[in-house]
């Protein structure tokens, strides 16, 4: 009986002690943030401000506007707004105000190009007041990004970032003078990434909820270690303030720009020498593809790298250098960032085969901006398919359409607005030169090209006279 009396005192001990312990564990760890801990974002703003400047840029103008709260040159040109200005005798100078990184403590900064454009005098101005003028080292409208430099030594420079290692997600400062106000700092996130919105010629933004407002162009945009990880240059805006869709252009591409503006005080870019177009869903199933990946290949241009290597029109480039190709923006800027003379790696999906090719980049040409050019357009359909007709190309037409003698295939000469053909972009007056890949010049060749391959999408090549060129379209039956 006592035995068991003291088994049971035993197992009560136990569970209590057990108890105990379990509750002392939790205690410990849901304690609140100890006093060591990150309790706010200052030491990440205390890293980066001081590398962070203020620019005023003066520019000589004819015409008197006053905006004084769109000072941002940026924000006159998205929202049409004319300059702010003042004057001096029969004078007008116009005042920018803007923001600007430094990058080394010899005192080269960078900024967007569209704050100093046209400047004759800019000064800039530290965190802690310290003023300097500065002198542009050179620009790079095509990215809007410039480089200028003041004299001075033992300089804060900030921290660069590997911006490709940046996730959705990714918690970001962004720091700037907005409005002219002073220097202040507005925290969010990496929205997106790789985003194309149109504004500049080789774009492969970075998109942020962290507030970007007018002035804080070419201002900062770094990680939680306070370093660089883009430069802040747009925004996306109704009302002409931050409504949380905010663009920063990448340190690595800012990297690229800053090494050839520093060398030769302009950028070389290489190029690839071919037209390059989206993959629509279609053409991924022409090409019985899983998803629409690459780009196709449209026009490959005479003499150019990529018709040296070998790459044909219809081919698919998926990758380059082992990065993966989305669209034709990302083609441009993969080719565009890279070395003159570079040897690119190329797969291509030729004939449902991947294929590897070597490309010699060759440095672009100034005067011909054909390759590496965007401008897909839709699908098509033919004559088997509703809503459209066509006729066969005879030399009157081609005399009327003011077409190339040479140029062999049938006319479209109507296409109805609600038909596939017209939702894919088939226009009256469009010249169809090949089905599949064969030439069709007469409605027989036509309609027997048409019968083949009817559990795929038609594939066509489409001569378009009003862009001049011929483009692939593929069309769901």
């Amino acid at each position: 009986m006592n035995q068991s009396r003291n088994g049971r005192r035993m197992a009560a001990w136990l569970a209590f002690a057990i108890t105990i312990a379990v509750l002392a564990s939790a205690s410990t760890a849901f304690k609140g943030p100890q006093e060591n801990q990150l309790q706010s974002y200052a030491d990440v703003a205390e890293v980066a401000m001081p590398s962070v400047v203020n620019i005023s840029a003066d520019k000589m103008v004819e015409q008197n506007f006053q905006h004084p709260f769109m000072r941002d040159p940026f924000f006159r040109r998205f929202f049409e707004m004319p300059d702010d200005e003042t004057h001096r005798g029969n004078e007008r100078v116009s005042r920018s105000l803007g923001s600007g990184v430094l990058i080394s403590s010899d005192g080269y900064i960078i900024t967007n190009n569209h704050v100093v454009q046209g400047a004759e005098k800019i000064r800039v101005v530290f965190h802690e007041e310290r003023e300097y003028t500065a002198e542009i080292i050179g620009t790079d409208p095509s990215t809007d990004i410039a480089l200028i430099k003041i004299e001075a030594d033992d300089l804060p420079a900030i921290a660069m970032s590997d911006s490709d290692l940046l996730r959705v997600g990714d918690q970001v400062m962004a720091i700037g003078n907005p409005f002219g106000v002073g220097q202040t700092v507005t925290m969010g996130i990496v929205s997106a990434i790789g985003r194309t919105i149109g504004l500049i010629d080789y774009e492969d933004l970075i998109q942020t909820d962290a507030s970007i407002n007018p002035g804080n162009s070419g201002g900062a945009l770094v990680d939680m270690q306070g370093r660089l990880v883009g430069m802040n240059a747009a925004i996306l805006s109704r009302s002409g303030g931050s409504q949380g869709v905010g663009f920063a252009i990448p340190a690595k591409m800012i990297n690229r720009i800053v090494e050839s503006l520093k060398a030769d005080g302009e950028v070389h870019r290489a190029y690839l020498g071919v037209l390059p177009q989206e993959v629509t869903q279609a053409m991924a199933d022409y090409y019985q593809m899983e998803r629409p990946r690459g780009v196709l290949v449209a026009q490959v241009n005479d003499d150019t790298p990529a018709q040296k290597a070998g790459l044909n029109e219809g081919d698919i480039i998926l990758s380059v250098d082992g990065k993966e190709i989305k669209n034709p923006s990302t083609l441009r800027n993969v080719i565009s960032l890279s070395e003159v003379g570079h040897k690119a790696q190329l797969k291509v999906l030729r004939d449902g085969k991947v294929k590897d090719f070597t490309v010699r980049l060759e440095k672009f040409p100034e005067a011909d901006l054909i390759a590496d050019q965007v401008s897909p357009e839709g699908d098509q359909e033919d004559e088997t398919l509703d809503g459209v007709s066509v006729t066969e190309l005879t030399n009157r037409m081609r005399a009327m359409g003011r077409l190339a003698e040479d140029l062999n295939g049938l006319l479209v000469t109507s296409v109805q607005p609600t038909s596939n053909a017209a939702r894919a972009g088939l226009t009256k007056g469009d010249v169809i030169q090949e089905i599949g890949d064969r030439e069709v010049s007469t409605l027989k060749e036509f309609k027997q090209a048409l019968g083949r391959d009817k559990d795929r999408p038609i594939w066509m090549r489409v001569f378009k006279p009003a862009q001049d060129r011929s483009i692939f379209l593929a069309v769901e039956r």
